[in-house]
């Protein structure tokens, strides 16, 4: 299965769950990752954050998702934050999509420190729903019971 995790800038959240994902993820599964509006790079502290996780951050760069649409994606997953009233990009293939919404570490303005304990937060956040995605049986799973699966995860907290 191929997933692809989307936001706005591509460059905290979406690579973030990129590399969570790639990390953790079985055999014949891999994740890609997209920005409607790509900030150009990837944000210095998401790099320091995967870094800390002894992560490769090795090829990551602010992707569009015309960058990614060549992998022709099973499931999207956007990772913007619609609480804070952010637009989240559309998809239109075919893919199963779902929203799971993250607040953006990012834009906090707050010391290095503090905002490098934010961006472990967010990891933390996404692991977790990592943790339930990789727990589904999909090979056992009907379409329809697979999105509302994937969709339901975004309630984990």
């Amino acid at each position: 299965m191929k997933f692809l995790f989307l936001c706005t800038g591509n460059s905290c959240r979406s690579i973030l769950s990129e590399v969570l994902f790639n990390s953790r993820a079985p055999e014949g599964w891999k994740a890609y990752s997209a920005g409607s509006k790509p900030s150009g790079q990837v944000h210095p502290l998401t790099i320091e954050t995967l870094e800390n996780l002894g992560l490769s951050t090795d090829g990551l760069w602010s992707k569009t998702i015309d960058d990614c649409e060549q992998y022709q994606p099973d499931v999207v997953i956007t990772v913007c934050d619609s609480a804070a009233q952010e637009a989240c990009p559309l998809y239109l293939g075919g893919a199963i999509k779902a929203h799971w919404g993250l607040a953006d570490p990012s834009h906090l303005d707050l010391p290095k420190e503090e905002k490098l304990k934010a961006f472990q937060v967010t990891v933390d956040h996404i692991n977790r729903r990592l943790d339930a995605l990789l727990a589904l049986d999909t090979t056992h799973m009907s379409r329809p019971d697979l999105i509302a699966a994937i969709n339901q995860i975004s309630h984990i907290e």
